[in-house]
């Protein structure tokens, strides 16, 4: 393995980087209804048998992230891996996507799937937005795993927010991204373990962010479900967290240029009861350079019967 975090030249990735599963289920297309009237048509795998287990993506990335950890976790669970709207290849719902509208769409979701409630893993915003659903449909959620998870009005968030507001900055973001989609996403997904990228990985990521409908999602995720303002209400309702919250794990490691390990712990002193734990050697998206300690965390979090 090369050093952490050491990226492989554009010219050298591979056309796949490790066998996975994700394109041999087939892809469900689900409409739903938010209850504003918006409508979206969601975009979900299935895989294996046994009690649910819903796994939520983080930003700029799909249901694809999964794909290294969805075979051991099938022979579990029934594992159900949706794209987040704004991404990938689930349509709507048009509108701002602010975080309590996205918890709708996860209900929604849940409900279309006829499920009364699943356990849930969420990744990056993922990990933040499930601890939205927790809070506020605890109902839905039988346990939680959030896995390197913003959640705090950072002031690099504010500063995010108040550069989307600047005239052109849009414009400017757009050409950015769209100009090579693919590298956009091979320089701005950082992996401990950078081998894992492959030029199928950047056409997942990057084919939607070619597009108009995809890129106005990536701005719709970046303005609504990251804005501060949001997080915010964020801590204020974990202050009002009902008594019936289901057990919320937060999982980081010590190194992540994306989100910075020291929000781990003070987001524990926010959330009611959520206990915390490390990995010492892993990335931001630790179940696709670490899955072998991204399992063994959830064998910690969900022991085996």
């Amino acid at each position: 393995m090369p050093p952490p975090f050491v990226r492989v030249p554009f010219a050298e990735l591979p056309a796949r980087a490790a066998p996975h599963p994700f394109f041999r289920a087939p892809e469900a297309r689900l409409p739903i209804a938010l209850p504003d009237g918006g409508r979206s048509t969601v975009s979900l795998r299935r895989f294996g048998a046994g009690p649910p287990l819903l796994l939520l993506h983080g930003l700029m990335t799909t249901g694809y992230s999964w794909r290294r950890v969805i075979e051991p976790l099938s022979r579990r669970f029934t594992v159900l891996v949706p794209d987040l709207p704004g991404a990938g290849r689930t349509v709507g719902p048009e509108g701002p996507l602010p975080p309590a509208r996205v918890v709708d769409w996860l209900v929604a979701l849940i409900d279309a799937l006829e499920l009364d409630h699943t356990s849930v893993i969420g990744n990056s915003m993922g990990g933040y937005l499930a601890l939205w659903l927790a809070l506020r449909a605890p109902a839905r959620v039988e346990r939680l795993l959030v896995v390197h998870a913003p959640g705090l009005p950072e002031h690099r968030l504010w500063a995010l927010r108040l550069a989307l507001r600047l005239p052109g900055a849009v414009r400017l973001l757009r050409w950015m991204v769209q100009r090579e989609p693919r590298r956009w996403v091979w320089r701005n997904v950082h992996y401990w373990d950078e081998g894992q990228k492959s030029l199928e990985e950047l056409e997942e990521y990057g084919a939607p962010l070619a597009t108009a409908a995809g890129f106005e999602g990536f701005v719709r995720q970046l303005r609504d479900m990251m804005d501060p303002v949001e997080m915010q209400r964020f801590v204020a309702l974990c202050g009002q967290a009902p008594p019936g919250l289901p057990p919320v794990h937060l999982l980081y490691t010590r190194r992540d240029p994306m989100v910075p390990p020291s929000l781990g712990p003070r987001l524990q002193r926010v959330v009611p009861r959520a206990t915390l734990s490390f990995v010492e050697e892993g990335g931001h998206f630790l179940h696709v350079d670490r899955p072998e300690a991204f399992l063994a965390a959830v064998d910690a979090w969900a022991p085996r019967a």
